[in-house]
């Protein structure tokens, strides 16, 4: 697959190290020589420096036979652009376009604006994606990951192992002995900063970040397992009140089992704007590091504080400070991969990273043919994919022992009419069903053979 991705930012340069990764034909273009540079020193693509919404620039990219082009630029209006030359003067197949402005997103998710006037195939909202990463943070608190899987049936739970865990130094066979009713699956656990899927002999190690595949009715019990309290979140506080912030705080008001939220929010013309928009929610305009101000929101009564200025540091303070007065459950999101490992010195319980949500809901839309849902795990690390399994599949009619799944490969749950089934040695899978597949990045492109996607793009 030829592919264009315009912007070689955080986001373009991870769409091009997975797909470069995969072997595809890729080409970055950014107006920056020295992101280009970045991107071609390091990944196996191509490079060409100059404006993504000038027609040469995509002719020197290759847009004349391009399959796909990704508009990830910091600027919406050259995204926008950049998917309308693709159309009208190359007739790329299929156009990804990244838009951050709210005014844009209203219009455009009118399937027939989209349709009738501006060929964009895809709309990657990266405020969306990570207001809804962040909801799932708040509704999961005893994970610092969470993503839904198999039609909302499922979870990916990321779960800090601590000492109160009952079952650390316990083989993950012995588990499944234990708990044999418990659809619950360990994919995934990162010990002493390596990512790898577990063997059954493999034993669970206080310190270590586990990723668990579990099916919605079990979480609580699977929580328990793992030494981990859910207690229901009834009062939040939000600093920060821009389009992330914003976006919380009205899906928290339309909740049927509603949570109290108060916003905390610094530009006064933001926090009025907040303020107009929101109709339950207190907002309060102020600096989140100032404890008089934290005092006010009554953040030592609030079950949890979620952070979502634009300014990674001030997230992380102020996820601190919330907990120094007394708030229990600390999120904050941040943009730094790098910042991600002093999470848990610092006290941080969970973390949001909008590279990895919008990284995650491109893939998504790349991986086109049956593929249903894709996240991004870690930096890039591994991926949890959810696909159906085609009739030409070498899963299809398999026994799960029988199939030659690379060493970095996990079945997490397998959807059969409607039903989750936990996956074992002796289980089949047929066609129609909806498998859900850890893997490592390096296995991705097996995965996508076995699966039989890759042929299935456009």
């Amino acid at each position: 697959m030829k592919v264009i991705i315009c912007g070689a930012g955080q986001v373009g340069w991870q769409i091009a190290r997975h797909l470069s990764g995969e072997k595809n034909d890729v080409t970055v273009v950014d107006n920056n020589p020295e992101l280009v540079r970045r991107a071609t020193d390091t990944l196996d693509v191509q490079g060409i420096a100059g404006f993504a919404s000038y027609p040469d620039v995509l002719e020197q990219a290759g847009a004349r036979d391009a399959d796909m082009i990704i508009a990830a630029t910091y600027s919406d209006e050259v995204n926008m652009v950049t998917c309308q030359v693709a159309h009208s003067v190359f007739s790329i197949p299929r156009k990804i376009a990244r838009l951050r402005s709210q005014s844009y997103l209203t219009a455009i998710y009118s399937d027939l604006y989209r349709r009738e006037h501006l060929p964009i195939d895809v709309v990657i909202s990266p405020e969306r994606e990570v207001a809804e990463a962040a909801l799932q943070r708040i509704a999961s608190p005893a994970a610092f990951d969470t993503e839904k899987f198999l039609g909302g049936r499922a979870h990916l739970l990321g779960i800090s192992i601590k000492e109160e865990c009952p079952v650390v130094n316990t083989p993950l066979r012995q588990l499944s002995d234990l708990f044999s009713t418990l659809r619950t699956i360990v994919v995934g656990i990162r010990r002493e900063g390596r990512l790898f899927a577990p063997e059954p002999e493999d034993q669970i190690f206080v310190g270590d970040e586990c990723y668990v595949f579990v099916v919605n009715e079990d979480i609580p019990r699977t929580m328990e397992i793992f030494g981990k309290v859910s207690k229901k979140r009834e009062r939040v506080v939000i600093i920060g009140g821009g389009n992330v912030g914003l976006s919380v705080a009205l899906a928290l008001e339309e909740q049927t089992d509603r949570i109290r939220a108060k916003v905390i929010e610094r530009s006064r013309k933001i926090a009025e704007k907040a303020a107009d928009t929101l109709e339950r929610t207190i907002v309060l305009h102020g600096d989140g590091l100032d404890a008089t101000l934290l005092a006010e929101a009554n953040i030592d009564k609030a079950d949890a504080v979620l952070c979502v200025t634009d300014d990674d540091k001030t997230n992380m303070l102020a996820a601190v400070r919330a907990k120094a007065e007394g708030c229990p459950m600390a999120i904050a999101l941040v943009n730094d991969p790098t910042l991600v490992p002093m999470m848990a010195p610092l006290g941080i319980d969970a973390f949001v990273n909008p590279r990895a949500t919008t990284v995650s809901s491109i893939l998504r839309h790349i991986r086109h043919g049956k593929v249903l849902e894709v996240y991004s795990i870690g930096d890039a690390e591994a991926e949890m994919i959810e696909a159906e399994v085609l009739s030409t599949s070498p899963l299809a009619g398999q026994k799960i022992r029988d199939i030659a799944f690379p060493e970095g490969v996990l079945v997490g749950g397998i959807l059969k009419n409607g039903k989750v089934v936990k996956p074992g040695a002796d289980t089949r899978i047929e066609e129609g069903d909806v498998v859900a597949l850890f893997s490592l990045a390096s296995d991705v492109p097996e995965v996508e053979r076995l699966l039989q996607v890759s042929i299935d793009f456009f």
